[in-house]
C-alpha cells in the first residue's frame, strides 16, 4: 500500500518517467509530422496552454498592484536586454584572448542576449513561493 500511495503522492515525476520510457519505445510517436505534430502541439498548443493556465492562477487584485510598479519593471526590462548583454559581450572581450574555442564564445554570447522564458520565471518563482503577479507583467 506503501508503493500505491507514493506514486499517488508523486503522480507527475512518475508521468514523466513514463513518458520518456514511452518516448524510448516507440520514438517515431513524436517525430515531425508523425501522430502527435510536435511542429504545431509543442510550437502552439503548449506554448498557449502554459500561459493560459499561469494566468488562471493569478489573482485579478495582485495582478493590477503589480502593474502599478513601473520604476521595478523597467528596471528589470533594462537589466535584463540591455545591462546583462552589455556585460556578457565584455566578459567575451576578456575571454577572446584565451584559448577558448570561438565557437563556445559565439554560443556564450547567443545566449547571453536572450531574455529567460516568462513561463519558466513564472513557474520557478511559484514554485518558491515568490509572488508570480510581478513576474507575469
Amino acid at each position: 500500500m506503501r508503493l500505491l500511495e507514493r506514486v499517488r503522492k508523486e503522480w507527475f515525476m512518475v508521468g514523466i518517467v513514463l513518458v520518456i520510457a514511452g518516448a524510448k519505445l516507440e520514438p517515431s510517436v513524436g517525430v515531425n509530422g508523425g501522430p502527435l505534430m510536435p511542429e504545431i502541439t509543442v510550437s502552439y498548443i503548449a506554448v498557449a496552454t502554459i500561459f493560459f493556465n499561469s494566468g488562471l492562477s493569478l489573482r485579478t487584485e495582485e495582478l493590477t498592484s503589480a502593474l502599478v510598479h513601473i520604476k521595478l519593471h523597467l528596471f528589470i526590462q533594462i537589466f535584463t536586454l540591455a545591462f546583462f548583454p552589455a556585460a556578457i559581450w565584455l566578459f567575451l572581450q576578456l575571454l577572446s584572448i584565451t584559448p577558448i574555442n570561438e565557437w563556445l564564445l559565439k554560443g556564450l554570447q547567443t545566449v547571453g542576449c536572450m531574455p529567460p522564458p516568462v513561463s519558466s520565471a513564472v513557474i520557478l518563482t511559484k514554485a518558491v513561493g515568490g509572488n508570480e503577479d510581478s513576474v507575469s507583467c
